[in-house]
């Protein structure tokens, strides 16, 4: 009669057990191995290849799209920063360059004129960057497909690395399934020694 109490401690160590197997079955066995005639591989290997698609579809799609950065690139605000280094830049070139390339034409370009020519190239650039940004991303989505990165890298990765990278996003997850395994298994267990007691 006393081993009935040990049920719930039984039931525990099942929940548990199972949850953590089946957590490694995500990852384990690497490769297809044949048991009494079916054939078990771990969920991610198995589905390697379909996930590397799914995921280079949502990168390209939804997270890293080329029309949100290009967006973030033309920005005004982001355009006004860029805009010191061109003025410094430019100033150096007027002062300095240009002096030492032309120098009979940098004798009749003082502080004035000096400043004259910055706003105008300043204004101009202002505008011209953003035609450029834009020319530039739409090459560079011609030219650099990012889902086929993505699809591309995933599929490179080993096994391995596959389960530390999901480890290390997902270890507290793991954890906490193994422990609701077993905590619900002792509840059960409980519950079957109070049906037998009762009964």
């Amino acid at each position: 009669m006393q081993l009935i109490y040990l049920i719930p401690f039984i039931s525990a160590f099942i929940g548990w057990f199972t949850n953590w197997i089946a957590i490694k079955m995500l990852f384990h066995p690497r490769l297809p191995k044949k048991i009494l005639g079916f054939t078990f591989q771990g969920i991610f290997p198995k589905q390697q290849a379909q996930f590397a698609q799914k995921l280079g579809k949502l990168v390209s799609e939804e997270l890293l799209s080329f029309s949100d950065i290009e967006a973030k690139l033309t920005h005004p605000d982001n355009i006004n920063k860029l805009m010191p280094y061109v003025e410094t830049h430019i100033d150096q070139f007027l002062r300095v360059k240009l002096a030492e390339q032309m120098p009979v034409i940098s004798m009749f370009i003082g502080d004035k004129t000096i400043q004259q020519l910055k706003s105008v190239f300043m204004t101009e650039l202002s505008t011209l960057f953003p035609v450029i940004m834009k020319n530039y991303m739409n090459n560079l989505q011609n030219d650099l497909d990012l889902e086929q990165i993505v699809v591309a890298k995933v599929n490179n990765f080993s096994s391995d690395k596959l389960e530390q990278i999901l480890n290390d996003i997902m270890a507290k997850e793991f954890r906490f399934v193994e422990i609701i395994g077993g905590v619900l298994g002792f509840i059960i267990g409980i519950i079957q020694v109070l049906l037998t007691l009762l009964s």
